[in-house]
C-alpha cells in the first residue's frame, strides 16, 4: 500500500516536471516582452554581512529600479552588515545615473534611493522570533499601510527578523505582502523569526526559496561567455561606475543568489508562484516539515531538509536560569536556549541533506559536552503530494526530481531562463556605459 502511494506521488510530480521543463514556456512572455504591470517593491538585504554576494544583486536592482516601484531597501544583517553598505552601492549608481535616465525616466534618483534606504534588525531576536522595533520594519509597516491598492512585494535577501517584527507590530498589514525570501541558508541564521511567523501568520503569501534560486548561478548554459567568469569579463566589467564595482566582488565571478527574486517580478507571472518565471516555479508547501525531539538524537533519526528541528530537552536537576546552555551544529552554527522553566529549547534549520552533528556547551556541568546527530533528509513525495491546509499562500522549491540541478530542488526552473536573464542583465549595464543614442 506504501509503495503504492509513493507511485502515484512520483507519476503526479513527473506531470509537473515535464509541464515546468518543456510545456512552461507557455506560460511566459513572447521572448523579450517583460512585465507590463509595475509592481511596489521593498527589498531586505544582509549586503556587508556574512555573504557578499548581495553586492552583485544590489548593483542588478539598480539597474532594474526602472521597472518597478522601489519603495524601501533594509539592511537586515547576519553580521556586520549596515545601511552604509546599501549606500556604497548607491553612490557608484549616482555615477551612471545621467546615462541610465536618458533610457528611461523611471530610474530613482540617487537622493531618493537614499530616502528610502533604513537599517534593520542587527542582533537575533530569541526564541520568540520578535524582539523590538527597527527603522526597517517600521518602514516596512509604512509602505504596507500606504494608500496605494497595489500589493507590496517583499523580497527578503537575508534575515527575516524585521519581516517577523513588522508582522508582530502591525499584523494588520499580512493581506498587503506577498514575501519572495531566498532562504537556504539564510533560514539556518533566522530561524526563530521564521518559526515565528510560519506558527503566528500561516496565511502569508510567501515564496521560500531555499534552493530554487541557486540556479542563477548553477547549471544551465555556461558555454563560452555564458559562464559565470566569462560573462563578468565580457559584458559587466567596464560598464560604467556599477560594472567596475561589481567586477571586484567574488573575484568577478556570477553568485548573485538573490537576484531571482528579482527577476521573478521581470519576467513570469509574479501573482502565481506555479507558473514559470526567471526566478522559478514554485509548488505549494505541505505539512510535516518540522521535527520536535524530547531527548539527544541519533544519526537514525530523521528531519525535513530545510524544514525546523526543534530540541525540547527536560531540565536536569539542580539547573536555574542563571546558566547559560547552546547547542553548536555542525561545528559552527550556534543555538541558543530558551529556558521556558520545564524544558530547554534549541531550533535549528539544515539547510542541506547530511548528517548533522551537535554538541551542548553550556556553564551547567551536567549538560556541558553532551552531543548528538540527525539526518536531514529530502522529504517524502507522497508528502510533497498533499499541500497545506494551513499554509494556502505559501510556496516552496518543486520537489519534482525533474526540476532539481543535483542536490538542489527546484534549480532548473530558473537556470533553463539562463541566456534571457544574462542577456537583459548585459543589455541593462550597457546603459550605465553609454547615453542612450
Amino acid at each position: 500500500m506504501h509503495g503504492s502511494s509513493q507511485s502515484a506521488g512520483l507519476s503526479r510530480r513527473s506531470v509537473l516536471g515535464v509541464t515546468s521543463l518543456l510545456g512552461g514556456i507557455i506560460g511566459l512572455p513572447a521572448s523579450g516582452q517583460q512585465s507590463s504591470r509595475r509592481y511596489r517593491v521593498v527589498v531586505s538585504t544582509d549586503i556587508g554581512g556574512t555573504d557578499p554576494d548581495d553586492f552583485q544583486s544590489m548593483v542588478h536592482l539598480l539597474v532594474c529600479a526602472d521597472a518597478f516601484d522601489l519603495e524601501g531597501i533594509l539592511s537586515s544583517p547576519y553580521g556586520p552588515g549596515r545601511r552604509e553598505h546599501i549606500l556604497e552601492v548607491i553612490d557608484r549608481y549616482e555615477k551612471d545615473y545621467p546615462n541610465l535616465r536618458t533610457w528611461s525616466a523611471q530610474y530613482p534618483a540617487p537622493d531618493q534611493l537614499r530616502a528610502i534606504s533604513k537599517q534593520g534588525a542587527i542582533d537575533g531576536p530569541g526564541a520568540t522570533g520578535v524582539a523590538s522595533r527597527t527603522e526597517g520594519s517600521n518602514w516596512l509597516i509604512r509602505c504596507a499601510r500606504g494608500k496605494d491598492p497595489r500589493p507590496l512585494f517583499v523580497l527578503v535577501w537575508g534575515g527575516i527578523e524585521d519581516l517577523a517584527q513588522a508582522l508582530h507590530d502591525a499584523p494588520d498589514i499580512l493581506p498587503r505582502l506577498r514575501v519572495y525570501w531566498i532562504g537556504g541558508p539564510n533560514k539556518m541564521w533566522s530561524v526563530d523569526a521564521y518559526n515565528y511567523i510560519e506558527q503566528r501568520h500561516p496565511r502569508l503569501w510567501m515564496i521560500e526559496s531555499n534552493a530554487t534560486y541557486r540556479g542563477f548561478f548553477v547549471g544551465g548554459d555556461q558555454s563560452g561567455d555564458q559562464s559565470n567568469a566569462s560573462f563578468v569579463t565580457a559584458h559587466i566589467a567596464g560598464k560604467g561606475a556599477l560594472g567596475d564595482y561589481f567586477s571586484t566582488h567574488l573575484k568577478g565571478v556570477i553568485k548573485m543568489g538573490d537576484t531571482p527574486s528579482v527577476t521573478y517580478l521581470l519576467k513570469g507571472t509574479p501573482e502565481d508562484p506555479t507558473k514559470p518565471s526567471w526566478g522559478g516555479r514554485y509548488a505549494r508547501i505541505w505539512d510535516g516539515r518540522k521535527a520536535v525531539f524530547t531527548r539527544l538524537t541519533t544519526e537514525a533519526d530523521q528531519a525535513e531538509a530545510f524544514g525546523v528541528v526543534e530540541f525540547a530537552l527536560p531540565m536536569p536537576a539542580g539547573m536555574t536560569g542563571g546558566h547559560k546552555v547552546r547547542m553548536i551544529f555542525d561545528n559552527r552554527i550556534p543555538a541558543e536556549a530558551f529556558n521556558d522553566g520545564k524544558a530547554l529549547r534549541f531550533r535549528f534549520s539544515p539547510r542541506d541533506a547530511k548528517v548533522w552533528p551537535y554538541i551542548i556547551r553550556s556553564e551547567f556541568q551536567g549538560l556541558d559536552g553532551q552531543s548528538g546527530k540527525f539526518t536531514a533528509t529530502p522529504p517524502p513525495l507522497k508528502r510533497t503530494s498533499q499541500p497545506s491546509s494551513a499554509h494556502p499562500n505559501w510556496w516552496i522549491d518543486d520537489p519534482d526530481p525533474s526540476a532539481a540541478e543535483g542536490v538542489h530542488p527546484g534549480a532548473k526552473s530558473v537556470n533553463r531562463w539562463r541566456a534571457e536573464y544574462l542577456a537583459d542583465f548585459r543589455e541593462r549595464m550597457n546603459r550605465c556605459a553609454a547615453a542612450k543614442p
